[in-house]
């Protein structure tokens, strides 16, 4: 489109314009192509191409260039296909559908009129006059001729004759080889017979020569003609030049002075208050420097002066700190290029200060006496070195703490057995050298109270170890109770902010929008409170160093000087709080992880108390001491070793197994040797009882009577006036009376020792009942082995084994019975649930020693039956009346009813004589039945009658039998 509306050039000013006039033939001529006009065109190099391709100002000013181009742009993009011209260059693009809509001016540019370029106007004009009036003193020339270039071709010929050294930019005769090269030697040597052809040489090198210069001289004559307009041109205007430089020159002049007097008058005075201002301000700067450096210098003698009385949390801050000041505001000061490592090796040198001292504490604290007292040694201390410790992150001081507890346990069971020995006069320590012998000499009081007093230091010793790491852990809980809250704050210091920054870009997006500046919406009254809070805020940073370089005045860095000096001194051990604030290096999870190992250290301590008491115990149990023990003293020993357990437990949170374990060891041994001896003890009882009634002591019966009031413990022993009352004959058992054998006796005082051992020892509930059933399972069965199996008769020596021993040892047998259910209960209320399973066995001996019972009763029955299959037998129905055989029943009938009426309770009795009545009864059915004696009234039936009568009446006279249904009318057959 631009191509097919190109406008005609514009005219020039001048007609003599010879690129206006004639168009070159292009076939005939072909022009290189020309570069825009310079001011200062090139010198000729004796190129003749570069001749013709270099500008001139004189020949090429007037030339058209593109830079003459005057069409406007809607010409350029006119649109030729269309019928109506548009002048919305966009239509083309868009099509002939495109419908111009109204533009509304932009409120943001403003309205643009002819009234803004009347100034450009004015200042264009002046210079577009100068133009043209240069245009028409240099009139722009065409191309060269081939005249031109003929003499052009020429003279690049001459100059090619010139040497190429000539040309040179960096030409020199001064130098040595150049000189040679130009002059050689071998023209100017005159000795010989060559002088004559020597001269002729140097004639012809002059002759040379000159011709060089006239080349030259006429190639600078021609490229001077080349110009000579334009130089003419230059010599005119001279003239000009040095009257506008004279006037300009003038007008500097004039211009300088009133500048200088404006200087001195409105500016030399503010400037000179602005210098010394700034001048001020350096100096305070400087100042400050200096006093910043005058306390740095101080660091290492105020941290020696810190170490010597311990205060290792203020030298660590104040090395921190003095490293910050060197790497921020001292940085590269090259008086303290050394005190950064040297500070470096302070601190290094500080840990294991700490340490030892640390090490040197925990020997204080765990070896002073123990007497009682549980408060913290120096406790300010502690807190200080623990603060220091963590500051450094030298962790490792629980172990230091946990090797010298270790070695205080073995101190502590030492001294005492030292002390308890040296107090002991029947040992005689020349004889006895080893600690261990001497300790094994002590009889069990001697060696209780050894125990007891080491369990009691060590009591005091977990205390005091509990105190002091309670301390400790309240040091780590602090340090991490401020890490969350400083994480807390910086959180809701990052959510302000964040909000801020929305409401300001909500409100610049605001301001924008309804078109105002940004600086317009905040006042100087809104930004300077803003500047005065960053500054403050800036101030009142805690990782702000005093005396920076944005400090201005003396007193402000005084002040600045006096709180970092504070600080450092605050920094004592003592208020927890005020140390806390301490920057810690420490991250939650390793102070999370310190706490647990802390209590777990503490728990760690109870254990090995424990542990060194095992080893004590173990000591003196290798002769077999604590196997000797009795009940009481085992008693005592296990009541003392459960205190401590639970003692050691409250203290630490958590129950030690290792002293447990040994105490459950000896329980175990305990029970076997004191289960072996009852039963062994029973096992001789019951082979020397002859199964007669023994008389009831005293003690025996109120042994009993406790039983009865719910007391399963055996009575302690009556006044001399108690012990004399005279043995009952029967033992009353909540008002009934059993007859029983001596062994018995001893038997329930048996049970009630195994009662009373679970009472006093509750970890041995279960092997307990184990054997106490399995002593009650042995007394059931060694019993019925020697009475109903009659091995009395060769264990004791006894002729028979009478209705009264079977009588007795049932009685006996019933009494066990009863305190059965008693002993369960006091089991079951000592027993976990999850093992009352185990109490079956008392329903198991139980049910046996019915079935024992029932054995029994039917002996005896058998016995009678025998002896009325024996009697019967022999029965004739004849006079006299009552017959010899039933005399005899009676008779027999009559002992059974002495032999076992005191002993079985009544009603037992009676039962008993009903089944030995049943028995006769069919023993004299079936002889009647063989003497064909029948109920018929006759002579037979009336002796028989009468034989049974008087049965019945004896058996009736009987003492309890008087009431007894005996229906003899069961003795005759049915009549068919």
């Amino acid at each position: 489109m631009a191509s097919s509306h190109r406008s005609s050039p514009v005219p020039q000013g001048s007609s003599s314009d010879v690129f206006f006039k004639k168009e070159v033939d292009p076939a005939k001529h072909a022009r290189p192509v020309q570069s825009l006009p310079d001011v200062c065109p090139k010198e000729p190099t004796g190129d003749s191409n570069s001749l013709c391709v270099a500008p001139s100002l004189v020949t090429d000013q007037h030339r058209w260039t593109v830079y003459h181009s005057k069409v406007n742009l809607p010409a350029a993009l006119n649109d030729p296909t269309l019928a109506k011209r548009e002048s919305d260059f966009f239509t083309k693009t868009w099509g002939l559908d495109f419908v111009d809509t109204e533009v509304i001016p932009s409120f943001y540019l403003p309205q643009i009129s002819k009234e803004h370029f009347i100034a450009y106007q004015q200042e264009i004009s002046q210079r577009e006059k100068i133009h043209e009036r240069c245009k028409n003193i240099c009139p722009p020339k065409d191309t060269f001729d081939r005249t031109l270039l003929h003499i052009h071709d020429k003279s690049r010929t001459d100059l090619e004759q010139v040497p190429k050294i000539f040309m040179k930019p960096d030409f020199a005769l001064d130098d040595p080889l150049t000189f040679n090269s130009v002059l050689p030697w071998s023209h100017f040597n005159t000795a010989g017979g060559k002088g004559n052809r020597d001269a002729a040489s140097s004639k012809l090198l002059q002759e040379k020569l000159s011709h060089y210069l006239d080349i030259v001289e006429v190639n600078i004559a021609h490229q001077i003609s080349l110009r000579s307009e334009a130089f003419f041109h230059a010599m005119t205007s001279q003239h000009e030049l040095q009257d506008y430089l004279k006037k300009t020159s003038q007008a500097v002049k004039m211009l300088r002075q009133k500048i200088a007097q404006i200087d001195k008058v409105m500016c030399e005075g503010s400037l000179h208050i602005l210098r010394l201002a700034l001048t001020r301000n350096n100096c305070v700067k400087v100042y400050n420097k200096l006093k910043l450096m005058a306390t740095v210098h101080q660091t290492q003698p105020t941290v020696q002066v810190l170490l010597s009385t311990s205060e290792f949390v203020g030298a660590l801050d104040l090395i921190a700190t003095t490293q910050e000041v060197l790497q921020q505001e001292l940085q590269g000061v090259h008086s303290f290029r050394h005190l950064g490592s040297q500070l470096c090796e302070l601190e290094k040198l500080i840990d294991k200060m700490m340490i030892a001292e640390f090490s040197t504490y925990s020997h204080s604290d765990l070896n002073r006496p123990l007497d009682g007292e549980c408060q913290v040694l120096e406790e300010e201390r502690l807190v200080s070195l623990i603060f220091g410790l963590l500051k450094q992150r030298k962790l490792n001081f629980l172990e230091i703490y946990g090797e010298e507890m270790i070695i205080t346990a073995k101190n502590i069971i030492k001294e005492r057995v030292i002390n308890k020995v040296s107090q002991i006069e029947e040992i005689d320590t020349d004889v006895v050298v080893k600690l261990a012998d001497q300790m094994r000499m002590l009889n069990f009081p001697q060696w209780i109270d050894l125990l007891k007093d080491i369990f009691s230091k060590f009591t005091v010793f977990l205390q005091r170890v509990k105190a002091t790491l309670n301390v400790i852990h309240s040091v780590v809980l602090s340090v991490l109770d401020k890490n969350q809250r400083t994480r807390e704050l910086e959180e809701i210091s990052q959510q302000r902010n964040a909000a801020k920054d929305n409401s300001l870009d909500s409100e610049v997006a605001y301001l924008t929008h309804e078109g105002l500046f940004i600086s317009d919406a905040f006042g100087e009254g809104e930004l300077a409170p803003a500047a005065a809070d960053t500054t403050s805020q800036r101030n009142t940073s805690p990782n702000s160093e005093p005396c920076s370089s944005d400090s201005v005045s003396e007193p402000e860095c005084t002040d600045s000087s006096s709180s970092k000096e504070q600080t450092s001194a605050s920094a004592t051990p003592g208020a927890i709080d005020a140390l806390v604030s301490e920057d810690m290096r420490l991250t939650d999870l390793e102070l999370g992880k310190l706490a647990s190992s802390i209590q777990e250290l503490l728990c760690s301590a109870s254990d090995m108390c424990h542990d060194r008491a095992v080893k004590f115990l173990m000591s003196r149990a290798k002769d077999g001491f604590l196997e000797k023990l009795n009940s009481t003293e085992f008693i005592t020993l296990s009541r003392l070793m459960e205190t401590f357990i639970m003692d050691t437990e409250q203290i630490c949170g958590r129950k030690s197994t290792s002293l447990l374990g040994a105490l459950q060891s000896q329980a175990n041994k305990f029970v076997n040797r004191f289960h072996e001896e009852r039963r062994t003890k029973l096992s001789l009882l019951l082979d020397n009882e002859r199964w007669k009634q023994a008389d009831v002591p005293a003690e025996f019966q109120d042994l009993v009577d406790s039983i009865a009031d719910g007391k399963i413990a055996l009575p302690e022993k009556k006044t001399v006036a108690t012990e004399e009352r005279k043995p009952a004959e029967v033992l009353v058992v909540e008002g009934h009376q059993y007859a029983v054998v001596g062994t018995v006796l001893l038997l329930i005082r048996i049970i009630l020792e195994y009662c009373q051992c679970v009472d006093n020892i509750p970890s041995v509930t279960t092997d307990m009942l184990t054997r106490l059933t399995d002593l009650l399972k042995y007394f059931n069965s060694r019993s019925c082995q020697l009475v109903l199996g009659a091995g009395a008769l060769q264990v004791v020596g006894l002729k028979t084994i009478t209705t009264k021993n079977l009588a007795l040892s049932s009685r006996c047998l019933q009494l066990i019975v009863h305190y059965i259910p008693v002993i369960r209960a006091h089991f079951e209320a000592r027993l976990p649930p999850k093992q009352w399973s185990m109490l079956r066995h008392f329903d198991h001996i139980t049910k046996d020693y019915h079935d024992h019972i029932a054995e029994i009763s039917a002996k005896l029955v058998a016995i009678m039956d025998s002896l009325f299959d024996k009697l019967l037998s022999k029965y004739e129905v004849k006079a006299p009346v009552p017959s010899p055989c039933f005399r005899n029943i009676c008779k027999q009938m009559t002992k059974m009813h002495e032999a076992i009426f005191d002993l079985l309770p009544e009603e037992q009795t009676r039962m008993l004589f009903l089944r030995i009545n049943a028995s006769y009864k069919l023993h004299l059915k079936k002889q009647l039945s063989h003497l064909n004696v029948i109920n018929d009234g006759g002579p037979q039936n009336g002796l028989v009658t009468a034989d049974v009568a008087f049965y019945t009446g004896n058996l009736q006279a009987l003492k309890g039998l008087k009431d007894l249904d005996l229906n003899m009318a069961e003795i005759w057959e049915q009549k068919r």
